[in-house]
């Protein structure tokens, strides 16, 4: 079918090689090669299609973004024609990111205005939110992982977004990855005076500002920053966590704060690093993406910090007078952790700093090295570990440095090929993750027998566990999302509240596993085993279900047994 993009046609459906519209009379071939073949969405100042190009072998598919201003009056043609043309330059210079769509063509023809886009096939974060409902901790924290790094290169690109939403992140079909969409908002140069003197100005304006409940307060004062993005991030992972648009969310009239707390059940950790995303005040919210990084990754040390504290001020108590006698001198702490005033605080925080160094010290020996700047997202409350893992895919972008020139996680600093991480034993994985341990994401574990093994809260994100034995093991509250558990022993085991989304769980034997509360989304169960297993609560639709064997003794998600 060819369509007919003039905004006014009655009726633009048209045969595949009508060259002018039936019904208007329009041209259906842009520029002599992109024709239009289906509507992919409208606003109220553009229109997106899906297009094929005629010019090249194999007539590749496309988006075609057309701008079409409301009136032809020369001062709005002009605005219209900056906006048009200060979006292709963003796209011409951050679309290298393999997370970040190529620009490919843009045009004006007719007082109306294109940009061909590279088309992204896959669903919007919205609309994976409206079929299989909200995310987990994990998942959205998954979602930070691989969105925060892609940020950080926009915004050292100097540019900001300005219209970060659910709708605007497409995960592509072909490797599950994040990308961002939609650049037409990045940045605003109308000044204020215009838009309230100008009705026209007004309703260009309008379109670049963002969205209104993920917009910061300054952004909607024509006043954005880097940190307008931070906040939208903030609002978005909320909308992940709740199902719930910001406009359907209670607001504090004295502050203005999003009330989005009270009925999540989330980590303390987590939902101090939402708040400050979402602080009203920019000087008081997280000033970049890496700050927000930073923040996860220090999150899962604050529990065990805290809880040393005390038998810490105990000891030295105890021991000061003999340390005095001693005369033993004091060494000063290297670093300091914001909000922990006291001296046993700055002290504890050096013995933090100093445990964080040695554990990734240790990690590149095992050959599973976290960098120092990447994000990580844990499987559970009060996880250890939350680094290294981006929401899909194997490539994510490394805080300070361009991710399109570092797509692996284990890369050598000298010769830049990346490391092939040495297979850990079962021994080893019990041994580690009874030493605190809880990263094992991406490492081959397959075969290996981790029969009864206690592995709670562990973050296998991505990891090969092709063929393991984890018959009667303790995997609650784990982070398996993309993993690979094909005809996998999971008889008897304890995967409640687990993290199962992409995983492949093909022919897999769940028998008699609780997996209530589990969350399966896209997860691929053919000839998966769930004969007696209890699925009380979980995530999993229909046809997941179906695809796999049940019988009488299997609870389904509404707590009733029987075949499905």
């Amino acid at each position: 079918m060819s369509y007919c993009i003039n905004p006014d046609c009655p009726k633009p459906e048209n045969p595949n090689h009508a060259e002018t519209c039936q019904a208007c009379g329009s041209r259906l071939l842009l520029r002599d090669r992109y024709r239009v073949v289906k509507a992919l969405g409208q606003g109220g100042f553009g229109a997106t299609f899906l297009a094929i190009d005629q010019a090249l072998p194999g007539e590749p598919t496309s988006v075609i973004k057309q701008l079409r201003p409301t009136t032809t009056s020369p001062q709005v043609l002009e605005m219209a024609r900056e906006l048009f043309e200060r979006e292709a330059r963003t796209l011409g210079k951050i679309g290298n990111h393999p997370q970040v769509p190529r620009l490919l063509d843009y045009f004006e023809d007719y007082t109306q205005f294109y940009l061909v886009q590279e088309y992204v096939p896959g669903w919007t974060l919205q609309q994976e939110v409206k079929q299989g409902g909200p995310f987990s901790e994990a998942g959205v924290k998954q979602f930070l992982a691989e969105m925060l790094p892609v940020l950080q290169y926009i915004h050292s690109q100097q540019v900001i977004h300005r219209d970060l939403k659910p709708a605007n992140m497409i995960r592509r079909e072909q490797d599950r990855k994040l990308v961002l969409i939609d650049f037409g908002a990045v940045k605003n140069q109308v000044s204020q005076t215009a838009v309230f003197n100008s009705s026209d100005q007004t309703a260009l304006t309008a379109y670049a500002i963002g969205t209104p409940g993920y917009a910061p307060p300054e952004q909607m004062a024509m006043r954005p920053v880097y940190a307008s993005d931070i906040y939208a991030l903030g609002v978005t992972s909320i909308y992940l966590l709740t199902g719930k648009s910001p406009k359907n969310l209670d607001y504090n009239p004295s502050t203005g704060e999003m009330l989005w707390y009270e009925n999540l059940d989330i980590s303390n950790q987590f939902a101090e690093v939402l708040r400050k995303m979402l602080e009203v005040s920019v000087r008081h919210r997280y000033q970049s993406a890496e700050e927000v990084l930073n923040a996860l990754e220090m999150a899962p040390y604050m529990d065990s910090l805290s809880q040393g504290l005390t038998s810490k001020h105990n000891q030295s108590n105890q021991s000061n007078q003999s340390n005095q006698q001693s005369n033993r001198s004091y060494i000063p702490p290297s670093g300091d952790l914001s909000g922990l005033n006291s001296s046993i605080n700055t002290s504890a925080s050096s013995q933090l700093g100093m445990a964080i160094r040695a554990r990734k010290a240790k990690m590149e020996q095992t050959g599973s090295p976290a960098s120092p700047a990447s994000p990580a997202s844990p499987a559970s409350p009060g996880a250890a570990d939350y680094k290294n893992r981006g929401m899909v895919g194997k490539d994510r972008g490394m805080a300070g440095k361009d991710s399109t020139t570092h797509p692996h996680r284990n890369v050598s600093q000298t010769t830049g090929i990346p490391k092939q991480p040495s297979k850990l034993d079962a021994p080893s994985v019990i041994s580690s993750y009874n030493k605190g341990r809880r990263d094992f994401g991406e490492q081959n574990l397959s075969n290996l027998n981790l029969q009864k093994a206690n592995l709670s809260g562990g973050n296998f994100h991505q990891a090969n566990l092709t063929q393991t034995n984890f018959q009667g093991a303790n995997l609650s509250n784990t982070d398996m999302g993309q993993t690979s558990l094909s005809g996998a022993m999971l008889r008897d085991a304890n995967l409640v509240r687990a993290y199962l989304s992409y995983a492949d769980l093909e022919g897999a034997d769940l028998r008699g596993a609780d997996l209530s509360f589990a969350y399966f989304n896209y997860a691929n169960l053919r000839g998966a085993n769930l004969c007696g297993a209890n699925l009380t609560g979980a995530k999993i639709n229909d046809e997941q279900i179906a695809q796999a064997k049940t019988n009488w003794a299997t609870v389904l998600p509404n707590g009733k047994r029987g075949f499905w």
